[in-house]
């Protein structure tokens, strides 16, 4: 996969707020023993939207895009590495979801299964892609061209991550990107990627370790034999 060109919100996702909404579970649920009113709302929200545009509602699949459209298209740039690719790939998604709507029986959230149907139409864009540039090497016998940088250079921190990230493994870098940039929980990432939510954390414990191996610098000698 080339350069992704990450969207990445670091101020946005280190903040406090944030972190709390990943990682800490609210008082209500972890109390009175049952979700907070506003998951109450969200999860009765989640089911009429469902339930509307299973039944052929229009209306439903323009509010779903309008409450998710650019999270999605973010995700989908991260994972592709441009925003065409990515605007198709949402596209491809709801067309997807309108065709296989019935099949939807409610193992997740509505919105986490249409999560994991733009997940898998990236990759299969992105495969189509690695397949297209494989036979067009294969029958161009000129010396390719190198690809024009985007203007305006990107920062050393930022190229050096997104190479460190082409090296961790599938699953490592899904649960990174839902994680840390799209700010997504661990039980919406496992109905994404249809694992634990404890495999999700053990994933992104291991991602994280090994980007810290990669991208902190190499000691010197001297400083070692001191």
């Amino acid at each position: 996969m080339g350069t992704m060109g990450l969207a990445l919100p670091w101020k946005a996702r280190n903040s406090s707020t944030l972190r709390e909404r990943g990682t800490r579970v609210q008082p209500s649920e972890q109390f009175a023993g049952g979700p907070s009113p506003a998951a109450v709302d969200a999860l009765s929200e989640d089911a009429a939207l469902a339930a509307a545009c299973r039944s052929g509602d229009l209306r439903a699949y323009e509010r779903l895009y309008a409450m998710h459209g650019a999270r999605m298209k973010n995700l989908a740039r991260n994972v592709l590495g441009n925003p065409i690719d990515a605007e198709d790939a949402v596209q491809d998604t709801f067309m997807k979801v309108q065709r296989s709507i019935a099949s939807f029986r409610g193992q997740s959230s509505f919105v986490t299964w249409t999560y994991r149907i733009l997940i898998n139409t990236c990759y299969d864009a992105r495969r189509s892609r690695l397949r297209k540039k494989e036979i067009a090497n294969d029958d161009s016998e000129e010396t390719p061209r190198p690809e024009p940088r985007a203007p305006g250079a990107h920062p050393t921190l930022r190229m050096a991550l997104e190479r460190a990230l082409e090296k961790l493994t599938r699953h490592q870098r899904d649960v990174f990107l839902l994680y840390e940039v799209e700010g997504f929980r661990h039980t919406e990432i496992a109905g994404m990627l249809e694992m634990t939510e404890t495999a999700s954390k053990n994933t992104l414990f291991q991602a994280k370790k090994n980007l810290r191996q990669m991208l902190e610098p190499p000691r010197s000698s001297a400083a070692e034999t001191r």
